[in-house]
């Protein structure tokens, strides 16, 4: 690779990264499509694999958003594999009012929406009527810890986001204390995940459980950067045959799935093409939406599913419709609310940390 290549500033947009971001959402939404409401049981009679697939599969979309973040985190905190921040604490606060602050809107369109769908229809699908203790605990973002009930599918992803945040940015503060270098000690807990955490889903509820595919969107970050010089091809292969040894122990397509990602990540940096492709402004606005889309998805889906149980034919083909209707319903509610509230709220947690 040329000795010439630098990384763009931290501000500029990333095509690569906002084409990975709309692929993943689209595969979630159609993921929940698949697997909740009573509209996907009439669609699984016209194309059963196709739902099936979604239903089953989809969701390991989410290890695309686990390497990412965990990609954009140390090209954050961490460009030169040092934490160049003197406030860590402020800075993990700022991500937490970053992502949970709109998820707290979201939640409450999200009860609006439940009860909604609940005067149409009754369904397993449906979350009960929330107390306040469950939803302070999912405004703590420890719902999934205290085993409280979710008021959303994919809120327990929110929560995991900031748990790797914290630890990656714990490792860094570590690293700088110790005087050693923090990408080794990442290293070490990416080892420590794929070889044991992540093959135990009693461990699913915390960040170590999927420290595995973050960890490899950091190291992808590290080791493209310009300064690795001639020393990333053997850091790549490195990374290869180390989760290579993990899956041969005991095969897991998620984590196949996320040392993709990484690979393609570093490629498209070391490349440049993770600055100037794919020029798609569909992709690029869906990536940008995503994260609205992300929360709000189940909740608008149930809607329009309660809305074709009372209202529409019991037939197939009229069911199927409804399908593609709450696919485009969930895009257009994400885009509304990346707009009107996500860009508002998630402003105070913009602020970089000094």
């Amino acid at each position: 690779m040329s000795s010439t290549f630098r990384p763009a500033p931290t501000s500029e947009r990333m095509p690569f990264i906002d084409a990975l971001k709309a692929v993943g959402s689209q595969l979630i939404v159609l993921h929940h499509l698949a697997f909740y409401g009573p509209m996907s049981d009439w669609t699984h009679q016209l194309a059963p694999d196709v739902v099936g697939w979604f239903s089953q599969h989809a969701r390991m979309a989410v290890q695309i958003f686990l390497v990412v973040a965990g990609f954009l985190a140390a090209r954050s905190l961490a460009p030169d594999g040092r934490l160049r921040t003197d406030r860590p604490l402020a800075s993990l606060w700022q991500r937490f009012v970053r992502v949970s602050l709109p998820l707290l809107a979201a939640l409450l369109l999200a009860m609006v929406c439940t009860e909604i769908a609940r005067t149409w229809m009754t369904h397993d699908s449906l979350p009960a009527p929330p107390s306040l203790w469950q939803f302070v605990a999912h405004a703590l973002l420890i719902h999934s810890l205290l085993g409280v009930d979710s008021l959303s599918a994919g809120v327990w992803y929110v929560a995991i986001d900031v748990q790797l945040y914290a630890l990656l940015l714990g490792l860094l503060w570590l690293g700088r204390q110790l005087g050693t270098t923090a990408p080794l000690l990442v290293v070490a807990v990416v080892l420590a995940s794929l070889f044991h955490f992540n093959r135990d889903s009693d461990w699913d509820n915390w960040a170590i459980y999927f420290f595995g595919a973050y960890g490899l969107g950091a190291l992808a970050y590290w080791v493209s950067r310009a300064g690795a010089g001639r020393s990333a091809p053997a850091w790549l292969a490195g990374m290869v045959l180390l989760t290579g040894v993990a899956l041969a122990l005991d095969w897991r397509t998620r984590i196949a799935l996320a040392l993709g990602v990484a690979l393609a990540l570093a490629w498209a940096h070391r490349s440049g093409w993770l600055f100037t492709w794919p020029r798609s402004r569909a992709l690029g606005y869906l990536g940008r939406i995503s994260y609205g889309v992300f929360l709000l998805n189940f909740p608008v889906a149930l809607v329009v599913n309660a809305w074709f149980t009372r209202h529409a034919s019991p037939d197939a083909g009229v069911q199927t419709l409804g399908v593609l209707v709450a696919w485009l319903a969930c895009n257009l509610a994400g885009a509304a609310f990346h707009h009107g509230v996500e860009q508002r709220l998630g402003r105070p947690g913009r602020a970089p940390a000094r």
